[in-house]
């Protein structure tokens, strides 16, 4: 209150630092911020974990004038901790709710990101995403959720999984504002190698491409074999194809984008990676946090009454594939997503984008059993590290789902032109109700 409070100040004596000035924001609590609150990835080894500095997007979300009002639960570790986890939950916050339903699951892992913007709790979010950790939420409870290329937003002071597929991203109620989120979040960072590649790419005016005739003229390749297994969602993306057809846009149909074989490679990369940025993220700490190394989180969750209490720890035990491996795992993985995956159909079909449907209705929490996913279609551009978009599609019964739209590296004015046009011809977003059952 008292930020809010100077900030109101500086606006009556004509003063704005930009189109964040005194919006209020909440962050997923694996990204840094130098204050009161600590940073714990939602792990009980990290609760007095008050970082030194802020991260990149921590200051320049304050030197744009934004509002940080807390951290936001997610799954913790987000969901990179072991087999049978349960979206949503973690030993520092617990169990989220999805506020549509209740008893049913949030996604994850920036569940509490997606969870607060739903519920109006806040007016924008942030969020991350290895893969599909902000789309999946963001389906699920209603609202917007934005990936950008890996490389266009700096992940300097958030707790790392992985180095080629993380990415921070807007979770927002609309597409506009996720625009305008975007546009304060990108820009280079010296002590992230991967923003260096943006230099060129990124744009601090992200509104310019909201258009909404911007379906008009497009081609866009439709993916819909993720959803084969639940009717009514194909039954919303056949509206939905119909829908971009009538704006004067072609859709092509795709039976395949990347080959099945380019995900074999994908948890050795995770896990190599994980293991090499969680110990350096750890060394950067002050004294007073206990944990050194991932395995010393083994130890501390071992001897923990509420860490294990509902679910594993196997990917932080897991051993990490040689170097000479992981290398070799790499570039089989990035040229099967990119060069012989998403960027191979696009100029094959000559497409702007590619769209699919972003998950399922969401499933009733199972703490015992952990996440029942039945449909996800962030793979591609997770592997590949592009960017992708997803917005509300409709509803089953009273439960949400999305709609996704996703393209080649910094192709972010594309797919905002196209997600906009079709947020502002269809508005399916409902705010929720916060039923207790179904």
């Amino acid at each position: 209150m008292k930020i809010a409070v100077e900030l109101d100040k500086e606006l009556k004596a004509g003063k704005s630092r930009g189109s964040m000035h005194g919006i209020p924001v909440i962050l997923k609590d694996n990204i840094d911020t130098n204050d009161k609150m600590p940073t714990t990835a939602g792990s009980r080894a990290l609760s007095n974990n008050f970082p030194l500095q802020d991260s990149f997007i921590a200051k320049q979300l304050r030197a744009a004038g934004a509002v940080i009002l807390g951290k936001a639960n997610l799954s913790e570790w987000a969901n990179f901790r072991g087999m049978k986890s349960t979206s949503g939950w973690s030993g520092i916050g617990g169990l989220g709710k999805n506020p549509y339903l209740l008893d049913r699951n949030t996604c994850g892992s920036s569940s509490g990101s997606a969870v607060s913007v739903s519920a109006n709790l806040t007016t924008v979010a942030i969020g991350t995403e290895t893969n599909g950790s902000i789309v999946c939420p963001s389906q699920t409870n209603g609202v917007v959720g934005f990936k950008p290329t890996v490389g266009l937003v700096s992940r300097t002071g958030v707790i790392p999984i992985s180095y080629t597929q993380d990415s921070p991203g807007p979770i927002t109620r609309t597409v506009e504002d996720a625009a305008i989120l975007l546009s304060t979040l990108v820009g280079t960072d010296s002590a992230d190698k991967k923003t260096l590649e943006s230099k060129g790419h990124f744009h601090k005016n992200y509104t310019q491409f909201l258009k909404k005739d911007g379906l008009r003229g497009k081609r866009i390749g439709l993916y819909a074999a993720p959803s084969k297994s639940n009717k009514e969602v194909t039954t919303l993306l056949d509206k939905a194809g119909a829908y971009i057809k009538s704006q004067g846009a072609e859709v092509v149909i795709l039976d395949e984008i990347i080959k099945s074989e380019a995900g074999q490679y994908e948890m050795d990369i995770l896990t190599y990676e994980f293991h090499q940025g969680v110990n350096d993220y750890l060394k950067t700490l002050s004294s007073s946090v206990k944990v050194k190394t991932v395995s010393d989180i083994v130890t501390f969750n071992k001897n923990n009454p509420i860490e294990l209490k509902y679910f594993g720890q196997e990917f932080l035990e897991m051993k990490p594939i040689s170097k000479l491996k992981y290398e070799e795992s790499l570039k089989k993985m990035l040229k099967g997503s990119r060069k012989d995956g998403i960027d191979k159909v696009l100029k094959k079909y000559n497409l702007d984008a590619i769209m699919a449907p972003t998950g399922g209705p969401a499933w009733k929490t199972d703490l015992k059993n952990g996440d029942t996913v039945e449909i996800g279609s962030a793979g591609p551009a997770a592997m590949a590290g592009y960017p992708i978009i997803t917005i509300p599609m409709g509803f089953v019964g009273e439960l949400p789902v999305g709609i996704s739209f996703f393209g080649t590296a910094w192709s972010e004015p594309v797919l905002l032109q196209i997600a906009f046009a079709y947020e502002q011809g269809t508005k399916h977003r409902k705010m929720p109700k916060f039923l207790k059952t179904n």
